[in-house]
């Protein structure tokens, strides 16, 4: 089980690249930089790139509307060259209230965009002439769309890898299948291992069965707050406010992923009132609705006994990466949490 951290995009992002080394010695194994309406994460992980020798660095994630195909193969083949071949390009469609809200775009047929984007990135880093007729993309444009003076192009340089690894970001049950049969990777959020065989082994079993067998097996991402001791329920209640948002907030009624996703793991009646009183301006109360269950599910906050309870579930429900938030004070104490949390990986 890899472990790997995300990393905060706004404040203190270079305070936190300077503590890389120690968190790579203590055993983390791979970076994530998220993408939504702050800095870019491009320039980002290419400034860790320079800063680290052995970690992996990954988008996490890129929309898939933001970039065109040709140049999101582009960036990913470049930010693999200047990290010696370390690069997962991490992405997903992210929802309407961002790509319409803050991008100005029309957010339309995720699903379709997300396999033709893979398919044309792959074409691009095995240095293909890269033509592609598609419902949504159209390379070269055709003469009716444009000049008539498009022709097809490959790559000018050679790429470190031919084959970048690609994570999606998916919970529902079609893009979820999707990312089971093209990925390498892929990420869900708010994971409750106990429920992902319920919630996510048909759309998993029906992706795997027309995987390309020259796919590794699939990499299962998962994100956790981590914090070992006792007599932390101030920290885990410190995470409502994050799961109030997206479950309340991040969408209209129903048009949020996450609120269904809460559903879908039974708490429709938490879920309906978390939205309602979230979307009535009412932030504390919907947070203080937060399922302390699904807190305690979803994190790796508390006792080392319950910890490795909680990763030995991670790991029998599939996960492979473990990507923890280290909630401590110091560089010192966040390196002795990953230091931990790497042991009893190992031991699970």
């Amino acid at each position: 089980m890899r472990i790997g951290m995300p990393l905060n995009y706004s404040g203190g992002f270079k305070e936190t690249v300077d503590e890389l080394v120690d968190y790579e010695k203590a055993g983390l194994d791979i970076v994530y930089v998220p993408e939504a309406y702050s800095f870019d994460a491009v320039s980002q992980l290419g400034f860790i790139a320079a800063r680290t020798e052995r970690l992996e660095i990954a988008s996490g994630i890129l929309q898939v509307y933001t970039r065109t195909p040709t140049l999101t193969a582009m960036t990913a083949a470049g930010l693999d060259f200047v990290s010696g071949g370390r690069f997962t390009l991490g992405i997903g469609a992210s929802g309407p209230q961002v790509i319409e809200g803050f991008h100005g775009l029309p957010y339309k047929a995720p699903l379709g965009r997300t396999r033709e984007l893979v398919e044309i990135c792959r074409k691009v880093w095995r240095r293909e002439k890269v033509t592609h007729e598609g419902k949504h993309y159209n390379i070269p444009l055709p003469a009716e769309e444009g000049t008539g003076l498009g022709k097809p192009l490959k790559l000018v340089n050679h790429p470190v890898r031919e084959r970048i690894p690609i994570m999606i970001a998916a919970i529902g049950p079609k893009n979820v299948a999707m990312t089971a049969e093209i990925a390498e990777a892929w990420e869900p959020i708010f994971y409750v291992p106990e429920k992902a065989a319920e919630v996510w082994g048909d759309s998993l079993a029906e992706g795997r069965a027309k995987r390309d067998a020259t796919l590794p097996e699939l990499d299962t991402v998962v994100q956790a707050p981590l914090a070992i001791g006792e007599d932390l329920d101030e920290l885990l209640d410190s995470m409502r406010p994050m799961l109030a948002l997206y479950i309340g907030g991040m969408g209209a009624k129903g048009k949020n992923f996450y609120n269904n996703l809460a559903r879908r793991y039974g708490y429709e009646a938490e879920a309906e009132r978390i939205q309602d009183l979230y979307l009535d301006g009412k932030k504390d109360e919907a947070a203080a609705a937060v399922p302390r269950e699904l807190l305690t599910k979803t994190s790796l906050i508390g006792p080392e006994s319950h910890v490795r309870e909680r990763i030995a579930a991670f790991r029998e429900s599939g996960v492979t990466t473990l990507n923890v938030t280290p909630l401590a004070g110091s560089a010192a104490e966040r390196t002795a949490l990953i230091e931990r949390v790497r042991h009893l990986a190992d031991e699970a």
